[in-house]
């Protein structure tokens, strides 16, 4: 099975017995956003973590083989996102990016922010004027390197 299958039976797992992603990383015991990259096939899974998904949803061994297949990574496909919330995401970087690099090279110097060693949280912040969104990129800074 491949990871794409096994990501239409997780959907429908979860959304049948009324869970949460928050809810199967407590079961998995990760954090809850690299969890549910890895449900959405982003991520390689240990086999402990693959088994504590599958039991909780009611899955078969297929699926946990599948969950713990490498991942291919960034698997969205070419060209700007048409969802709407994929699309801000994109239109922010498209704005923004140039911004993003100059104060970080600025700051750190010639270099890149990690995606491997890196960290990602969302949050809801109360706000009067209606909720905000918070979202938290952290990776390694890692400079570039003369040879």
């Amino acid at each position: 099975m491949d990871k794409m299958r096994a990501m239409e039976l997780i959907l429908e797992a979860k959304a049948r017995k009324g869970l949460t992603f928050s809810e199967i990383a407590e079961a998995v015991d990760q954090h809850t956003v690299w969890t549910t990259s890895a449900l959405l096939g982003q991520q390689q899974m240990s086999m402990a973590e693959a088994d504590a998904v599958v039991d909780l949803l009611g899955l078969d061994i297929d699926v946990a083989r599948a969950l713990q297949s490498p991942a291919d990574k960034g698997s969205l496909p070419a060209g700007v996102p048409t969802d709407p919330l994929i699309h801000r995401f994109h239109e922010i970087v498209q704005v923004y990016g140039t911004t993003l690099k100059s104060i970080i090279c600025e700051e750190f110097g010639d270099g890149l922010m990690s995606s491997t060693d890196f960290r990602l949280d969302i949050e809801r912040v109360a706000d009067p004027a209606g909720d905000r969104v918070r979202v938290t990129l952290d990776g390694r800074f890692e400079p570039y390197r003369k040879w």
